[in-house]
Order: C-alpha cells, then sequence, then structure tokens
C-alpha cells in the first residue's frame, strides 16, 4: 500500500513563511509527477507539480513565492512557501501519480494533507 504522508502545515502570519514535507513510502523516481495541490471551501488547485525528469511548473497565484523540490535519497517532495498570503489558508495535499502498464495506464494515490492557515 503506497503512502504519501505530509507535515509542515500551521499558523503563520502574513509574509510568513513554511515547508511542507510529503514522505513516499516507495522510490519517488517511480512517479511520473508528484504534486501538491490545496483544497479551500470551493477552490481545488494545483499548486506546483515536479515530473520524474525534474520539470517543474506552478499557478500563477504561487510564481515568485512558492517553490518545489525533492530528496531522492529520503523519498521527500517539498512546498517552500514564502511570503504567505491570508489567500493561502488552506488544506494541502501531496499527490502522486504513476504508470502502471504499456497501454498507458495510471494509479495515483494521495496524502491526507496539512492544514496551513496565514493569518492577516
Amino acid at each position: 500500500q503506497v503512502q504519501l504522508t505530509e507535515s509542515g502545515g500551521g499558523l503563520v502570519p502574513a509574509g510568513g513563511s513554511l515547508r511542507l514535507s510529503c514522505v513516499a513510502s516507495r522510490n519517488i523516481l517511480g512517479y511520473d509527477v508528484m504534486a501538491w495541490y490545496r483544497q479551500a471551501p470551493g477552490k481545488h488547485e494545483l499548486v506546483a507539480k515536479i515530473t520524474n525528469g525534474g520539470n517543474i511548473n506552478y499557478a500563477d497565484s504561487v510564481k515568485g513565492r512558492f517553490t518545489i523540490s525533492r530528496d531522492v535519497v529520503k523519498n521527500t517532495v517539498y512546498l517552500q512557501m514564502d511570503n504567505l498570503k491570508p489567500e493561502d489558508t488552506a488544506l494541502y495535499l501531496c499527490y502522486a501519480v504513476r504508470t502502471v502498464n504499456v497501454e498507458g495506464a495510471t494509479r495515483d494515490h494521495w496524502g491526507q494533507g496539512t492544514q496551513v492557515t496565514v493569518s492577516s
């Protein structure tokens, strides 16, 4: 059973920083993509993603403030969040997807999430 375990959330004032971690129970290079999503009332948004080849993309709302990175030895993906804003308040979820056969079928996995609250 593949597991993704997030940590690092909390309550911070606007302008503050947090670093989220997502530890996978298997080699993260075996995933096609790993990503961070966030979920708030009425919103489910892709925040940042990194492919197994190292390509990175960000949502426009976080460009220049958030940085996704990984440590393949620790099987961990990070999300460094700087200059946080109240609108960044959400449950942050780690996501991973991998191709499981030659037909291209995929299997995806979600973590339980870590809450980030930014006070104004």
